[in-house]
């Protein structure tokens, strides 16, 4: 039963139908539609000075040093500690950075979008109630763009340069650049309700994604396999399919997709960057299901038996079935390697 005073939310089918069939009927009716109409658009609507600019900068270079100083000082002792395999200690400041973030983001999102007025996650139409030019951003709402807009722009450095390389990396440039745009223009825009919503729905993902591989790089370590671990990454991957699915291509279109390309109309008929916002949203949906067709290769071969454990879900594929040299105390599992450590483009300062 809906909520009192709260948008029906439609069926996945008549969202498909509404959302698109108003997308294509908006587009036909768009009859002067072009670079000159987008640039005065721009200059009348867009709301975003110079100091708010400078102040993304400056946090994304914080993000960027914060992370060096954590990997030197406890990322990589703390894997040394543990006496990792050289390959898993080198991952293991790279998830557990993320991990980091992502709790404290998706947790603040969270309050928001539940322990606060707003209404957006349960009545998404309502993030364009009251829709205005230039109109004020709460400050709260203020900060989790800040800090996400900052995080996504060191995301796009530490890819190329601190990340290891992964044979999607190339793909998650991308996904940085779309998300840190969408994240900017709608700020400057002012559709800062529905962006909440869109970070809330994609962070829990990455929580569970660097939780599991966290635990697979851990799960062989001091020279002696550790189940409790390996039964950890199970559970986590399957969990982690379960969860991308459910918040990234059933949640996402029902309550962003329907919220942007119908409510937002029906909200304002002349809303601005209407098909800027919403292709943008559309490639970052491609961009999930592209991912998600990952992971469910991935799944398979592990169901099939192609593969006999749990390795890293973005990089298995890399170098597949590879042994690696263990010490004879090791579960018969971890005597597969899922390849080795790649960053910046090299292996072992042997350019690929």
């Amino acid at each position: 039963m809906e909520e009192q005073g709260l948008t029906p939310s439609p069926g996945y089918l008549d969202l498909l139908l509404q959302s698109g069939g108003t997308f294509l009927g908006a587009l036909r009716q768009c009859n002067d539609c072009g670079w000159e109409l987008s640039w005065s658009t721009l200059q009348a609507h867009a709301s975003l000075t110079r100091a708010e600019l400078l102040c993304l900068l400056f946090c994304a270079l914080a993000w960027t040093g914060l992370r060096k100083a954590a990997t030197a000082w406890m990322f990589q002792p703390f894997a040394q500690w543990c006496r990792l395999q050289p390959k898993e200690a080198d991952k293991v400041p790279e998830s557990a950075w993320k991990l980091l973030f992502y709790i404290f983001s998706w947790s603040y999102s969270t309050y928001l979008l539940f322990f606060t007025d707003y209404t957006f996650f349960h009545d998404p139409p309502s993030a364009f109630h009251g829709w205005k030019q230039g109109m004020g951003v709460p400050r709260n709402i203020a900060v989790a763009y800040l800090i996400q807009g900052s995080f996504y722009a060191h995301s796009t450095y530490a890819t190329l340069y601190m990340d290891v390389w992964r044979k999607d990396s190339v793909v998650m440039i991308v996904h940085h650049l779309v998300t840190l745009t969408l994240i900017t223009f709608s700020y400057a825009f002012r559709y800062h309700n529905i962006g909440i919503l869109v970070l809330f729905l994609h962070d829990i993902n990455d929580i569970q994604l660097e939780f599991t591989k966290l635990n697979v790089y851990f799960k062989t370590r001091g020279g002696t396999y550790h189940r409790l671990n390996d039964i950890i990454s199970d559970i986590g991957c399957v969990t982690f399919s379960v969860s991308w699915f459910w918040f990234r291509l059933y949640w996402f279109p029902r309550k962003v997709l329907y919220a942007t390309c119908y409510s937002s109309l029906q909200s304002d008929p002349d809303i601005p960057f209407y098909f800027f916002f919403n292709v943008l949203l559309f490639v970052l949906t491609l961009m999930n299901i592209y991912w998600f067709l990952y992971i469910v290769l991935f799944v398979g071969k592990v169901l099939t038996g192609q593969m006999l454990e749990v390795n890293d879900v973005r990089e298995y594929d890399i170098a597949e079935g590879q042994r690696m040299d263990v010490p004879a105390t090791h579960s018969p599992k971890d005597t597969w390697s899922n390849g080795q450590p790649m960053q910046n483009g090299f292996v072992k300062n042997k350019r690929v």
